[in-house]
């Protein structure tokens, strides 16, 4: 409930997404939609539990108080419902990289890199097997969630991108930085620190300590100044 509401906050102001359709393109009506949105909570609550290959439609069925006819209804299979959660939650990246609109000069600009490291960080913990999902089927060339996993990347890359170039124009950073190369390296650190922070602290690194650290290197590939 909590995660709908702050989805429901976040998309405040913007323009209403085009209504879901059943798998014979027919809109859904209020009834459909909450059946179908419990079928996603559904999905979502098992995915959290075990690998998605070990989902089964009965299993998603049975949680969500319906049929697996049901299910057939709206999503051809587990990962078509796999699909649609990992686009709800790369709708969630334009707000995680409002620190990137701040100005990063002194003290406020660590503290704008922490904050964007940490929402990083939760947004995994958030929709973590979903995410995990997403990205190793792109890389095994599943059209569908490569597709998904570039829809939520772009913002960052392009938001990041932004700051280091007007950051090189000034001359702060060197002329040999690449917006677009080094933006994109910073967005698979953040991606990598978020998806795997919890095994990187098997080596005594706190999540804390790893998200300062993740933001330190921000900062100084970003503006090209080291936090004291």
């Amino acid at each position: 409930m909590a995660r709908a509401r702050a989805k429901a906050e976040r998309g405040a102001g913007r323009a209403a997404p085009a209504r879901p359709l059943d798998q014979n393109g027919r809109p859904l009506g209020p009834r459909a939609l909450q059946t179908r949105r419990r079928l996603l909570d559904a999905t979502d609550a098992l995915l959290a539990e075990r690998p998605v290959r070990g989902v089964s439609v009965v299993e998603i069925a049975r949680r969500a108080g319906t049929s697996p006819a049901t299910f057939y209804q709206y999503f051809r299979d587990v990962e078509e419902a796999t699909v649609e959660l990992a686009l709800e939650a790369a709708e969630e990246v334009p707000s995680i990289l409002e620190p990137l609109r701040a100005d990063w000069r002194g003290k406020q600009g660590l503290e704008a890199a922490r904050t964007l490291a940490d929402a990083f960080v939760r947004h995994w913990d958030d929709h973590h097997a979903v995410l995990l999902f997403r990205n190793v089927a792109a890389e095994q060339g599943d059209r569908r969630f490569r597709k998904v996993r570039i829809k939520a990347l772009h913002p960052v890359i392009l938001e990041l991108a932004k700051k280091i170039g007007e950051a090189r124009d000034a001359g702060r950073i060197a002329e040999g930085i690449h917006p677009y190369a080094a933006a994109a390296a910073l967005a698979s650190m953040l991606e990598r620190l978020a998806a795997y922070h919890q095994e990187l602290e098997y080596f005594g690194a706190t999540r804390e300590q790893l998200v300062e650290t993740c933001a330190r290197i921000l900062l100084h590939t970003v503006t090209g100044r080291s936090a004291t």
